[in-house]
């Protein structure tokens, strides 16, 4: 990396006194990302070293991506991504990604491949109309920086997603054309930045969800013809064929905000707050615990948390943000309370122990989206 120069246009200076800039640079890189708005207040040198194209090279070439865990809000009918910094503790903001006359992206899968952070698909609010896209975006922790990507195939949103080998599958869902669901699925090679068709599912399901399980693609989702009934979809991509799930009891008690995968265990929360996991080889739930109660002062009752959001990072589990139900004695209503909170937990310590870290930037409604990404 070339030597800053100084204000006055004089001699050099070192990104670190002492020690030679490429060296210097690569002990910048090994510092995590939560602590880079930090590094660039201590001098102009080593923002200047924190923005430059060698040091994203860097990081990229020695594939230094970092831990991330990515929470998508909605902020004044905006679509706000933050990240979140483990090994800091910090929580700070990317880049806004801008699409002109449109507010409120919702119904969007978000997922991590190949150190690199995509957002697929969803609808986009104009005006009052909601407009369902294929696009895809894609966030480079190395350059920091939002890009556009091969589109899928096919419009949809409330679709399923998963990366499975190395590839993001997406299935079902719903568009402006196939309101009663669709079929479709597909399959992205970040490698080749392309898209493509895979065998259609039995048939369409609308408000799908999936998990990435054992090497395939699982696909929950219902029938617009019956909305209260689940059906379950497992795709190979080995035989690449569809399989029916008849047998819905090990799979009944999920749903899209309080399912996820860690450390290759399906962990799930139900209604009343019990945590539970299903284990290889087995068809029955087991009870980890309980999601602890949420205490407020000058409020005599805990009160049970909802609208949450669980999700595997590294072999914790995280839940983000909430909402509470609070009797207001004054008035003698109900009022719904917005949260930030931010708690995590091993689950294989038992009993389950919920630690407290550092909270989301902003009390949040709800969480549009959320992925992790590991180094």
């Amino acid at each position: 990396m070339e030597q800053q120069p100084l204000a006055d246009g004089g001699t050099t200076q070192d990104i670190i006194p002492g020690l030679p800039d490429d060296l210097a640079l690569r002990c910048l890189a090994k510092i995590s990302h939560g602590y880079h708005g930090m590094l660039e207040c201590v001098s102009k040198i080593w923002r200047n070293a924190l923005r430059s194209r060698d040091y994203s090279n860097l990081k990229a070439t020695e594939g230094w991506c970092g831990n991330w865990l990515f929470v998508s809000t909605n902020v004044e009918s905006k679509c706000q991504w933050d990240a979140y910094d483990p090994d800091a503790d910090r929580w700070h903001p990317l880049p806004r990604l801008c699409r002109e006359n449109l507010e409120g992206h919702s119904g969007f899968s978000c997922v991590s491949i190949c150190k690199r952070f995509l957002v697929i698909g969803g609808f986009y609010v104009q005006g009052i109309k909601k407009q369902t896209t294929n696009d895809v975006t894609m966030f480079d922790p190395f350059m920091k920086q939002w890009s556009r990507v091969s589109s899928m195939r096919t419009m949809r949103t409330d679709f399923a997603c998963a990366v499975i080998c190395g590839k993001v599958y997406v299935a079902g869902g719903s568009n402006s054309n196939c309101t009663g669901g669709l079929a479709a699925a597909e399959v992205y090679d970040p490698h080749l930045d392309r898209w493509e068709d895979l065998p259609p599912m039995p048939y369409p399901l609308i408000k799908c969800f999936s998990i990435s399980h054992g090497n395939q693609f699982h696909v929950a989702g219902k029938k617009e013809s019956n909305i209260e009934q689940d059906s379950y979809f497992i795709y190979d991509p080995v035989g690449q064929r569809w399989q029916i799930v008849t047998d819905l009891w090990p799979f009944s008690k999920l749903s899209r905000r309080y399912t996820t995968v860690a450390d290759g265990l399906i962990y799930t929360i139900l209604e009343d707050g019990t945590i539970k996991v299903i284990y290889p080889n087995s068809r029955d739930w087991s009870t980890l615990g309980v999601l602890p109660a949420v205490l407020l002062p000058e409020h005599a009752r805990p009160l049970k948390p909802f609208g949450f959001y669980l999700i595997g990072f590294k072999w914790y589990l995280y839940v983000l943000g909430s909402k509470i139900l609070k009797y207001d004695s004054n008035t003698h209503a109900f009022d719904v309370v917005l949260l930030n909170a931010t708690k995590c937990c091993d689950p294989k310590n038992m009993p389950l122990e919920w630690q407290d870290v550092r909270p989301m930037p902003r009390p949040c409604g709800s969480i549009l989206g959320c992925a992790s990404m590991e180094e």
